[in-house]
């Protein structure tokens, strides 16, 4: 990592329950929230933002969530997200045939059509160098309302703040799935 973590003991009192959250969950702390950590609002507000995104009453099933932050952590070269959040994908009942498609998901079989239409809206919110053209949106259209585009639009941004944050920094893997060489 570019910038290490700080001490434990270090961190401020109110972000102790996140880490023994997170300690319980997935066994360690996360080396991304322990460098958040450092900025301590600022955990705050992206651990808040991120409760609201990934709540089960959103509406954008939770493997299409999955899904999509996988590929955006793919397109931004963090090897972090693309660990937790391929292992998260796993649990939310993809098969590890569709994960090893997903960087090829336009020549795979395997992805259905909403799961297309967010992958290409995902992949041009996330690449800077494309305009995001109304066909784009209006295939969206076919498969959510305009509150699930909405929301579905606010995962891709948090995504790419989380990844562009952990690939700029170094974030390395930490193991919870494998991850393919790139």
């Amino acid at each position: 990592m570019r910038i290490p973590p700080k001490p434990r003991a270090a961190y401020p009192w109110y972000l102790r329950p996140f880490f023994w959250h997170q300690r319980r969950k997935y066994g360690v702390e996360l080396d991304s929230a322990l460098i958040w950590g450092r900025a301590p609002k600022l955990f705050l507000g992206v651990a808040l933002l991120y409760g609201m995104i990934d709540r089960s009453s959103s509406p954008i099933d939770p493997a299409l969530r999955s899904l999509v932050t996988v590929r955006v952590s793919q397109i931004n070269w963090c090897r972090f997200c693309v660990d937790l959040n391929t292992a998260t994908l796993l649990k939310r009942g993809a098969s590890l045939e569709k994960v090893e498609a997903l960087e090829n998901w336009r020549e795979s079989p395997l992805f259905d059509a909403q799961e297309r239409a967010a992958l290409a809206y995902a992949e041009t919110v996330t690449r800077s160098d494309q305009r995001i053209e109304d066909a784009v949106v209006n295939r969206l259209r076919d498969h959510f309302d305009d509150d699930a585009i909405v929301e579905l639009t606010g995962l891709i941004a948090f995504q790419n703040m989380s990844s562009k944050f952990n690939s700029a920094l170094g974030v390395p893997a930490q193991g919870f799935c494998r991850v393919p060489d790139r």
